[in-house]
């Protein structure tokens, strides 16, 4: 066993085996993780100016604004269909068209599949710089090309969908047993023949049930992109926020909390039958 610092500061136990051989057990490392993650703890509190006292006194502003939402202003509720319906809508098809297109980066990224290091490493950094692009960012950067409106929301939950269900799906294509892709290559079909019958089979029911769960998250998502002028029922939030009408904000949360309930129970139902 290869000695290391950790081993010269923390020794080893030394186990004695019935046949005279020594077994030696390195000591475990979570005392030096609990201390490295307390240092960046403490060293991230310094930085960001966490003031407990400010939270102390002001924190009641919480409840006073959660107070002032209810009851929720009823009168307003048809205010919120249009957008909701906007938000729902831009979620739907930006998850539909990413997990369409998330099929062949996938397939390009899977380095049993198609055999280019080349090609697979250019399709992997492609998806995982896609993946570090937060999606507010990205739903700011669509309003400067498209404008404002649904369509920079739609963009940008796309290509969140594409990096998620693209990465998911070239991870666990992968890790499938390609003897039986193997073998239909064998009998003389095609790659694309073989991929149908060997191997769609065994992903498919994850790649379904993975674009239903980011479905049922971009509806989250959605509901805030209208804070960067990308539409939706977020455009309406930050207006009623800006006029401190709370029971309107009330009555629009109220509304996308039973939609997004709604949506995650039969996402979950399907789901399982997936599964």
């Amino acid at each position: 066993m290869r000695e290391t610092v950790y081993d010269k500061i923390f020794k080893p136990k030394t186990f004695t085996l019935s046949n005279g051989k020594e077994v030696k057990q390195r000591a475990s490392r979570a005392p030096l993780i609990l201390l490295i993650v307390l240092i960046v703890t403490v060293v991230s509190w310094e930085v960001t100016g966490v003031d407990l006292s400010m939270i102390r006194t002001r924190g009641y502003q919480f409840i006073v604004i959660l107070t002032d939402m209810f009851p929720p202003n009823f009168n307003f509720m048809n205010n919120v269909w249009g957008p909701l319906f906007d938000t729902i809508q831009m979620s739907l098809l930006g998850s539909i068209a990413g997990a369409l297109l998330a099929i062949p980066f996938a397939l390009l990224s899977s380095s049993n599949i198609i055999r280019n290091r080349w090609l697979n490493g250019f399709f992997k950094l492609f998806l995982s710089i896609l993946r570090t692009l937060p999606t507010l960012i990205s739903a700011l950067i669509a309003t400067f090309i498209f404008g404002l409106g649904t369509m920079a929301g739609t963009v940008a939950i796309f290509l969140f969908t594409l990096s998620y269900i693209g990465k998911l799906m070239y991870e666990h294509i992968e890790n499938v047993d390609m003897g039986a892709f193997e073998a239909h290559e064998s009998m003389g079909l095609s790659k694309v023949e073989a991929f149908r019958y060997a191997i769609v089979p065994d992903v498919l029911p994850t790649y379904l049930s993975v674009s239903l769960y980011a479905f049922e998250g971009n509806i989250r998502y959605a509901a805030i992109l209208g804070y960067v002028g990308a539409g939706g029922v977020g455009l309406l939030l930050d207006e009623r926020l800006g006029w401190r009408d709370y029971p309107s904000v009330g009555m629009v949360l109220l509304i996308l909390m039973l939609v997004v309930f709604v949506i995650e129970r039969i996402s979950e139902y399907f789901r399982m039958k997936l599964t």
